[in-house]
């Protein structure tokens, strides 16, 4: 097999790069979840700093374009994510339990006592650490749903009278607790109710770090695909797969790599070590450093009418019908990313799979980035040579509707792990190949940067916040699998739409691979035309 060495530096960046966020970045909303932050409040967090993700990549794009310090403002926005999103791991933790493990086994009933209502109320208003939670009780054949209260002198959720009380004790309550008195029960409780989370410089710390760390990042991405297509050249846009699987390979690796660390270093399974996340992310983000400075940075002179240029862009029909669904598209992952592990743990505990959750976690990850988003980034070049690029576009929406009615489906987690194999490179990796492709297909010269900013904002950012406040309400609302359901027949919407914008409108504008188009530079343009003017 022949190596092409020209393309080393930017195949070793994508990996080093994403690898240094992917230790830290898939459990980000498993943190958020264990210090108290609701499903719905993850939703509205991830809407406004997409928004702001939206507004920060084609600026970021646009002073790239003009900048002649653009290797500098590269390497400061690199070095800022990986820090960014490790750091959030470290914040100070909340006082008060967690509530790591739902499932507990042989409670007493009788031995708790009930809270004395006005020194808990007390408590709670002091934001001291004391939480509250719904649990379902089992005890032989009776079934009750009772709240508890934790006290705040512990670091583990533990059920006993010296570490919790019984809350909303009435006469029906009461009677149970006779019934059951000679009944060890087992017992199921909800996240914590803990209003004191978002009042703590820790949650706010927490959104602050994850805003600056997802802003930083995609951002950075947007150039990183603009500097690869600078060197793969012109018309090799089909080998842009190629080269970006690498970044998927490096989040398998580090996210894996993290995982068993930190397990490996956490023995006791009460606060996780997050010492190995910290050290792997620093060797990668030095090799990192090294590959960015040694990358070959676009040489082009920037377009004098930059923003001219672009907006000569959004008026082709073409190009705002692609925007627009490719911000369907940005929905449609928001899943994946913020909610899918929080859906995998609702169905563990659900099923008693509670105790395996990690490794299934882990499992799915080498799945979806070793199994199906490798083979379909490598062979993307020949799909879309195929297909074209609509098609290939409706093809992934039609994946994503299937995968996400096959997950609604799963009766455990473990289900879940062959569904992401199969599905996650057709819908979400195949994806991103095509839309940053034809992003470049179109792009005038000298804007190469702000078009994929723009581009990739409209699906990252705006499609995200989009997708993350509806998945938030309707999580909240519905639950997990009817929300699974409701994007699934969305997903069915897109591809249905797209296909009939495709047939009646887009056939003769979008632009196919053997067509591609010979921009000239503005400034070569202006020159032709004084010349041609002379003559008369």
């Amino acid at each position: 097999m022949k190596i092409n060495y020209g393309h080393l530096c930017i195949k070793a960046h994508y990996f080093f790069f994403v690898a240094s966020t992917g230790v830290s970045y898939p459990y980000i909303p498993v943190y958020g979840k264990q210090i108290g932050v609701s499903p719905l409040v993850i939703g509205i967090i991830g809407t406004f700093f997409s928004i702001l993700h939206l507004i920060t990549k084609p600026v970021c794009g646009f002073i790239m374009d003009y900048s002649q310090w653009k290797k500098l403002i590269f390497i400061v926005l690199v070095a800022l994510s990986s820090c960014s999103y490790v750091s959030i791991f470290f914040l100070p933790s909340l006082p008060g339990p967690m509530l790591l493990d739902q499932h507990f086994q042989n409670i007493s009933y009788a031995s708790l006592s009930t809270c004395d209502m006005e020194n808990h109320a007390l408590a709670i208003a002091s934001c001291n650490g004391t939480k509250d939670t719904t649990c379902r009780w089992i005890c032989n054949n009776m079934r009750s749903s009772m709240g508890l209260s934790f006290y705040p002198d512990q670091q583990r959720a533990i059920i006993s009278p010296d570490t919790a009380c019984l809350l909303n004790i009435n006469e029906t309550s009461l009677s149970q607790k006779n019934v059951t008195n000679n009944y060890n029960c087992n017992v199921t409780c909800d996240n914590f109710e803990d209003q004191c989370v978002y009042a703590s410089n820790t949650f706010w710390s927490f959104v602050f770090l994850w805003s600056l760390a997802e802003t930083s990042y995609f951002t950075s991405m947007s150039i990183s695909d603009a500097m690869c297509f600078h060197i793969l050249g012109q018309g090799k846009q089909s080998k842009f797969g190629k080269q970006r699987l690498w970044a998927t390979m490096g989040y398998g690796v580090a996210a894996c790599l993290s995982g068993y660390m930190m397990d490996l270093w956490s023995p006791n399974g009460i606060y996780q070590n997050y010492t190995p996340m910290l050290i792997l992310a620093l060797v990668f983000i030095c090799v990192n450093l090294i590959c960015c400075i040694k990358l070959e940075m676009p040489l082009e002179k920037g377009s004098t009418t930059i923003l001219k240029d672009v907006f000569i862009l959004l008026k082709s029909k073409s190009i705002v019908i692609f925007l627009c669904f490719v911000a369907f598209a940005g929905i449609l992952n928001a899943i994946k990313r913020n909610y899918l592990f929080w859906y995998l743990e609702d169905l563990a505990i659900a099923t008693g799979y509670m105790n395996k959750i990690k490794l299934i976690e882990g499992l799915i990850i080498i799945a979806e980035t070793f199994g199906g988003e490798i083979a379909f980034l490598f062979f993307s070049g020949k799909i879309i040579k195929k297909l074209g690029y609509s098609y290939t576009i409706i093809f992934c929406f039609i994946c994503y509707a299937i995968r996400w009615g096959l997950i609604s489906l799963s009766p455990t987690p473990w289900w879940i792990i062959p569904i992401e194999l199969i599905m996650h490179g057709s819908s979400y990796a195949l994806c991103i190949a095509a839309i940053s492709a034809y992003a470049n297909v179109v792009t005038p010269p000298g804007t190469s940067v702000t078009v994929q900013g723009l581009v990739q904002g409209m699906h990252d950012s705006f499609g995200f916040s989009v997708g993350n406040f509806i998945i938030g309400v309707s999580y909240k609302t519905f639950g997990g699998t009817i929300t699974m359901r409701i994007f699934s027949a969305f997903a069915t919407l897109s591809a249905l739409t797209y296909f009939i914008f495709s047939v009646l409108c887009l056939k003769h504008e979008t632009p196919g691979l053997r067509n591609n188009v010979e921009w000239k530079n503005p400034d070569d343009a202006r020159k032709h035309c004084v010349i041609a003017e002379t003559f008369f």
